[in-house]
């Protein structure tokens, strides 16, 4: 014989499924105070209280449509994020530094975060010459040392005399970045691998 139905007239595996609609899932992102900080599954099943599963179908529905983007960082996690419109006004001094291609927030959130010396101005050339040494990697994804030194140095030494000296600062800031990798028996053979 089967059990009656609930109350509600619904079968229990469908109650409470109504709050985890995708604009409720997409309203995480637009309610946080920094609107730049990707979020994780985690931040999301906080926000609405639900379960990883379905957090992380929400948000792949979110990505299907465009409203989200996502990507994974580090071995097991995966970050999402609101893309950004394309400007259609006049260049501001940000956008004629920025390349052609568009950035990923996650990689300028973790050059924002990376360990460097320095501050103020100093800093800000520091991080502007990790960026550059980063962006190098993605468009000649077999570069090696002595390429940044040639190509990358030069115009951004950040405050450094010796390229080597610039190079103790960039190189462990630079591993540690997305899809980035060392091969360390070809010469120190660095590579940009796509995620």
């Amino acid at each position: 014989m089967d059990d009656p139905p609930d109350s509600s007239g619904t079968p229990p595996a469908a109650t409470g499924q109504e709050q985890f609609t995708l604009d409720a899932v997409f309203g995480v992102f637009e309610e946080r105070s920094d609107s730049a900080r990707p979020l994780t599954a985690s931040d999301v099943m906080d926000a609405v209280d639900c379960s990883r599963r379905t957090a992380h179908n929400k948000l792949g529905e979110l990505v299907d449509q465009g409203r989200l983007e996502t990507r994974k960082v580090g071995a097991r996690s995966r970050v999402w994020w609101v893309p950004m419109p394309r400007s259609t006004g006049a260049p501001t001094p940000e956008t004629e530094r920025a390349p052609t291609a568009q950035r990923d927030p996650v990689v300028d959130v973790e050059i924002a975060d990376a360990e460097l010396p320095g501050s103020g101005e100093l800093l800000r050339e520091r991080r502007e010459a990790l960026r550059a040494a980063y962006d190098y990697v993605t468009e000649n994804p077999e570069a090696t040392k002595t390429e940044f030194f040639t190509e990358v140095f030069p115009d951004h030494s950040a405050g450094f005399k010796t390229a080597d000296e610039w190079w103790e600062m960039i190189e462990p800031a630079l591993a540690d970045l997305p899809n980035v990798d060392v091969e360390l028996e070809r010469d120190h053979v660095w590579r940009f691998v796509k995620g």
